[in-house]
């Protein structure tokens, strides 16, 4: 571990930082949403003044970067670390979910499953980036390694898939019948969703609707599932089998502590202090940045700049051997038809 202490006396030092703070929720919901709203209107108005399309979609920018900061306070209410009313938080959640194209229900519980599961190798493939190991990419067949090497390609995990994903994936409602509550979560979101579009339909009209979605969702596409992708693939990272995985470990050195600019900070809503997330989910965003300063040894040495994590994208596979994400071009093919 990178740390001298152990998990439960880190989780002791940070819990004074897990109380939500009801006026500063509601500072960041009126410092998010009203200029969000704004660029929006802005961009409304880029259509009905005539003005070239490039300058609506420009402003895609700024919505877009402000549409990733609503999907950090959804994310805090699904934590339950937004507010304290449980009731005000699930239906502010729900609220921001709706402007994010995310069911909070379905995607709460998938979350949950990433923060138990987090580096552990055993238990892949729920609110996570798809990543194989060495072992894994070299028995699989020729298709799944074609899939796998497509999914990993920026274009598709970074643009095309973001897309999908909010736009496609999460309107669909898990197919057991058992999970009753995460349906209703999903298909309660679709009809808010497809009520708001006819809506915008009718009043502005559905050219103009989606001249205005497309780049925002562009932009918050790229930059969340961006930070999403730096927060645990990275080197060096950790992954671990069950019976090795530890929590604590997981979280100080299997997530990241990207070290981001003011502005883009506050943008992401100091999502980039990952280690500290991971470590108690239940701090809210805007103590986070007061936990570290409090909390030395959660300061890290080498801390994820960007400049690193720009060269992580060609990190593809988990080592076991090596304790280390590698690269494609690192493998050596068995043959003349391996990938």
């Amino acid at each position: 571990m990178n740390s001298a202490i152990d998990g439960p006396a880190f989780t002791k030092l940070l819990r004074p930082y897990a109380r939500p703070n009801t006026r500063k929720a509601v500072i960041q919901l009126l410092d998010t949403l009203l200029p969000y709203g704004a660029i929006l209107s802005l961009m409304y108005g880029t259509i009905r003044w005539g003005a070239p399309v490039w300058v609506t979609f420009l402003l895609g920018i700024p919505a877009g970067a402000l549409m990733v900061r609503t999907f950090i306070l959804f994310h805090d209410c699904a934590h339950g670390s937004f507010v304290e009313s449980r009731a005000a938080r699930d239906w502010i959640g729900r609220f921001l979910g709706l402007l994010t194209f995310t069911p909070f229900g379905e995607w709460r519980y998938a979350h949950g499953l990433h923060h138990s599961t987090s580096g552990n190798l055993d238990r892949r493939g729920v609110g996570d980036v798809w990543t194989m190991t060495v072992d894994e990419y070299r028995r699989c067949p020729f298709l799944k390694r074609l899939q796998y090497r497509a999914y990993r390609n920026p274009i598709v995990l970074f643009v095309l898939g973001p897309l999908f994903l909010f736009l496609v994936m999460n309107r669909l409602p898990p197919s057991n019948h058992r999970k009753a509550l995460r349906i209703r979560s999903v298909l309660l979101n679709d009809l808010a969703l497809a009520i708001s579009i006819a809506f915008f339909g009718l009043t502005i009209g559905l050219k103009a609707y989606f001249t205005i979605l497309i780049p925002t969702q562009l932009v918050a596409g790229f930059v969340g599932i961006w930070l999403f992708y730096v927060q645990h693939q990275f080197d060096p990272s950790y992954w671990a089998r069950s019976g090795d995985w530890d929590s604590a470990e997981a979280a100080l050195t299997g997530s990241s502590y990207y070290k981001l600019p003011p502005w883009l900070q506050w943008i992401s809503g100091n999502i980039g202090l990952h280690h500290v997330h991971h470590l108690l989910p239940r701090i809210p965003n805007y103590n986070l940045e007061a936990c570290l300063s409090a909390v030395p040894e959660l300061r890290l040495k080498d801390p994820l700049t960007i400049a690193r994590s720009v060269r992580s994208v060609r990190l593809n596979l988990w080592d076991e051997a090596a304790e280390r994400l590698i690269a494609f071009r690192e493998l050596r093919p068995r043959s003349a038809f391996a990938l």
